[in-house]
């Protein structure tokens, strides 16, 4: 008698067949915190491709070596990284991403993408894959996140298509204008963004401050 036992089937992941383009720019103190996040996306079924400024692609610093960096994330990910505005160009054109994912964002790079600014690789990802009316998702790394850096959040919040990653105070003590994204909640903000929602709470309190 044959078993009536049916084999269960995988458990679909929760961003399979999801093509996201991860982006670095330079705030390089934040970089484990990213690969750690870019780790979770490419485990939850995301096919990633790596997207470096100018800056991150170039700029040894105490938080390491910059090829290093592009290493390990080509590594991560599976996909050779986009480093020149040229190759980041197509990316609208032949709609090679669902998502667009910036993490870190500097507060440069957010008033770039304020200011409609297209001067590095990133800037350019950002500028040619919303034309889509794709998402993009925003994970903030900045000292001035509620000083200088804060207008051009809000208009970015502002703006349609555009999401951020929760943040909060980082070094209330000794940077009190500072913010950071929770890296840890990348997976759950690229969900929601593609579902067209801003991930709550927006701004948290870190218990550790």
């Amino acid at each position: 008698m044959k078993s009536l036992n049916k084999p269960n089937k995988p458990k679909k992941k929760p961003l399979e067949n999801i093509k996201i383009g991860y982006a670095l720019t330079g705030s390089f103190c934040t970089f484990a915190a990213s690969k750690v996040a870019c780790e979770a996306l490419v485990e939850a079924g995301a096919s990633v491709t790596p997207i470096f400024s100018y800056n991150a692609a170039s700029m040894n610093t105490r938080f390491g070596n910059a090829k290093t960096h592009m290493e390990q994330f080509e590594r991560i990910c599976g996909n050779p990284p986009i480093a020149t505005i040229e190759n980041a160009e197509p990316i609208g054109p032949k709609e090679m991403f669902d998502i667009v994912v910036v993490a870190p964002c500097t507060g440069n790079t957010a008033a770039k993408l304020a200011l409609g600014i297209t001067d590095t690789p990133v800037t350019m990802a950002v500028k040619s894959h919303i034309r889509n009316n794709r998402p993009v998702l925003i994970a903030m790394s900045t000292n001035d996140a509620l000083s200088a850096a804060a207008k051009n959040i809000g208009i970015l919040l502002n703006y349609r298509n555009y999401y951020f990653v929760p943040l909060s105070q980082n070094d209330t003590a000794g940077k009190p204008r500072s913010c950071v994204a929770d890296f840890s909640q990348m997976v759950q903000s690229v969900n929601d963004a593609l579902s067209g929602k801003q991930s709550q709470p927006l701004i948290f309190f870190n218990e550790t401050d």
